[in-house]
């Protein structure tokens, strides 16, 4: 599990020093963006005056910034204008405001350690043998492999040995598909960076 950022890089560096010893598995490695989802799907519930715990927010793409790609389309909700532009900030630069509260002397910490706990937890009901655990991670994925992105995260199913299926990234609005597009951009080079710095640094 690879929870230290930038995870869109520190991904591909951890693949890279494993294919060079012979033992790259990519079903067994896992970037954690469960954190995106918690951010997601509790600022959604505080415009909507829901329980955060009842909501699920899909989110793709990679663990920083623009990619980061929260897609509440397929949750039923639809935001417009200024808001839908503030929440989408606020889902994608959230850790900085995290950091700003805490004038610089730290980052999201205890939500940090809760994502990588849930995670974590759901992978080990996976690898006892529970059926459908589904968790959105950062992994070798063939979805955008044409476009030069190998790495990707949306919904996995996890199973005894780690993947069992990535899940597409379903369909999406024209707003989300704009979203995506500036996310995968940004993800290549995030994921070329990574590449490049373990090659450099064998």
């Amino acid at each position: 599990l690879i929870i230290s950022n930038p995870v869109n890089s520190t991904v591909p560096i951890t693949a890279e020093v494993f294919k060079s010893r012979g033992v790259y598995n990519p079903k067994k490695l896992f970037g954690v963006t469960t954190l995106d989802v918690v951010r997601a799907s509790r600022f959604i519930s505080q415009l909507k005056n829901t329980d955060p715990a009842n909501e699920n927010i899909t989110v793709v793409g990679g663990h920083s910034g623009a990619t980061i790609v929260p897609l509440l389309s397929q949750s039923g909700y639809e935001l417009q204008g200024a808001e839908r532009d503030e929440y989408i900030k606020r889902v994608q630069f959230g850790g900085d405001e995290v950091v700003q509260a805490k004038g610089g002397a730290g980052s999201a910490t205890l939500s940090m350690a809760m994502a990588g706990a849930r995670f974590a937890e759901s992978l080990l009901k996976a690898a006892q043998g529970q059926k459908n655990v589904v968790e959105p991670t950062f992994v070798d994925s063939p979805l955008y492999k044409d476009q030069g992105v190998p790495y990707f995260a949306s919904q996995v199913t996890l199973g005894a040995n780690g993947v069992e299926e990535i899940h597409p990234v379903g369909k999406v609005t024209e707003f989300e598909q704009g979203l995506l597009e500036v996310c995968l951009k940004d993800l290549k080079a995030n994921i070329e960076k990574g590449e490049k710095w373990a090659k450099e640094n064998p």
